[in-house]
């Protein structure tokens, strides 16, 4: 039978496969070979160590929990659209130079627009 710890790594690589759509409790535990039980506390073992977060739904008419990761596996999407790639002045940037990234307004309006792309999508 494979550790909790490893059923808890599974869990979670699953969950963030699923990415914004998440998964529901019942097709997880199905997924892993856990029973409800373990399988519950295993969610719950996850969102009290802040890895993913649970909303409750009504599927089939009972109620369940799904279940989404709170960190996204990288990918170049995450950096695809970075003003950086494409900056003109990107040769010349340096940290202590004129032309910073420490100051640079569209790097800075880039990085708040991800950010609260990140936040609407993981319900904070």
């Amino acid at each position: 039978m494979p550790k909790r710890n490893d059923l808890e790594q599974k869990a979670l690589q699953i969950i963030m496969n699923k990415g914004r759509e998440g998964v529901l409790q019942s097709e997880l535990w199905r997924q892993i070979n856990a029973s409800s039980r373990e399988g519950s506390r295993i969610s719950i073992k996850l969102e009290s160590k802040g890895l993913i977060y649970r909303e409750r739904e009504l599927h089939d008419g009972r109620w369940t929990y799904r279940l989404f990761s709170k960190r996204v596996p990288i990918s170049l999407d995450s950096i695809i659209t970075c003003p950086c790639l494409t900056c003109s002045e990107n040769q010349r940037c340096e940290a202590s130079g004129e032309i910073s990234p420490n100051t640079c307004m569209k790097l800075t309006k880039w990085i708040l627009d991800e950010v609260q792309k990140t936040n609407s999508s993981s319900g904070e």
